[in-house]
């Protein structure tokens, strides 16, 4: 196809690339036409606004720093929209605002135009190798329609929902990342201090349960609401975040996020939970969110993790 592509920086210059080394002819736009070169060099078509991108191409990615960003190349002066015809696609590849995506959507589909919100993960490095996620929300007809372009870039381009939903799934992703990388530093920097040498420290608690396993792997009985029967009590892991704090004390290491989560299993305890799960302390968040308890049925969740064991 003539694909259209916005923002040749740290990520999108590995998926511009692939998306070449998949035989498709580029267009391409960046506000340092020096990125650009590598890529015309190879065959590119040099397009000078994004009005003129869209004008140029069957398809439309971009991957841009900031939402005003994807919005001024939407829908901006000399934008994706003014150039782009009638039942063509773009999918932006950013990490962008659920309104700002929306916004967009709203603005396309006036002029018989598709936005679908396709954020990736994956890092420069799966930008490079196309070993990269890409969560897509929007009409499934058109993620249908384009798949083999997007598998171009990525191994796992997965329909995630209506328009907003990638973005969604995206914030989730990176939010959790942040969270776990203060955990970690937080609890190592506590380990440390007590004596352990961090290198050996590593190695040990990464062969344990929690180390063993896929971060979201771990939401099963979330999921499914079923906190019973114990496979590991709320009393013993309240038992030993408590004894982790005070060892904190003991050495004088700060540990804010734990202590946090020592006053919410405390408070799950007082809930009269102690010999349900240990992940019976999740039913609070719930609870302040607002929301039903989620009743996924088990067995589906046990498809999606089989699915991902080797054969």
């Amino acid at each position: 196809m003539r694909v259209g592509f916005i923002g040749l920086g740290m990520m999108g210059k590995g998926m511009a690339a692939n998306l070449q080394k998949a035989g498709h002819q580029l267009v391409v736009h960046d506000l340092n036409r020096a990125a650009a070169e590598p890529f015309l060099a190879n065959g590119a078509v040099w397009a000078n606004s994004p009005k003129q991108v869209g004008a140029e191409s069957e398809i439309v990615f971009t991957s841009l720093p900031v939402p005003a960003d994807v919005e001024q190349v939407a829908i901006g002066p000399n934008g994706l929209i003014e150039g782009m015809r009638p039942d063509t696609a773009f999918f932006d590849m950013s990490t962008n605002s659920v309104a700002t995506v929306r916004k967009i959507n709203a603005a396309f589909a006036e002029k018989n135009l598709y936005m679908l919100d396709s954020p990736v993960s994956g890092g420069p490095s799966g930008a490079a190798s196309g070993k990269m996620a890409i969560w897509v929300g929007g009409d499934q007809q058109i993620f249908n329609r384009h798949k083999a372009v997007l598998d171009a870039m990525g191994d796992q381009a997965a329909y995630i929902g209506p328009i907003g939903a990638g973005t969604i799934a995206k914030l989730v992703h990176n939010c959790t990342s942040a969270v776990l990388g203060a955990a970690l530093a937080e609890v190592f920097t506590m380990g440390i201090k007590a004596g352990v040498e961090p290198l050996e420290l590593w190695e040990a608690v990464r062969q344990g349960a929690t180390g063993r396993q896929r971060t979201f792997d771990r939401l099963g009985r979330f999921l499914s609401g079923k906190h019973d029967p114990a496979d590991f009590a709320l009393r013993l892991l309240h038992k030993d975040v408590g004894l982790a704090v005070g060892l904190g004390r003991e050495v004088g290491v700060p540990m804010r996020l734990a202590n946090l989560v020592f006053e919410e299993l405390t408070e799950a305890m007082n809930r009269g939970w102690g010999t349900r799960n240990s992940t019976v302390g999740q039913l609070l968040q719930v609870e302040r969110a607002g929301i039903e308890p989620p009743a996924v049925d088990p067995a589906r969740v046990q498809a999606v993790l089989d699915a991902d064991q080797p054969k």
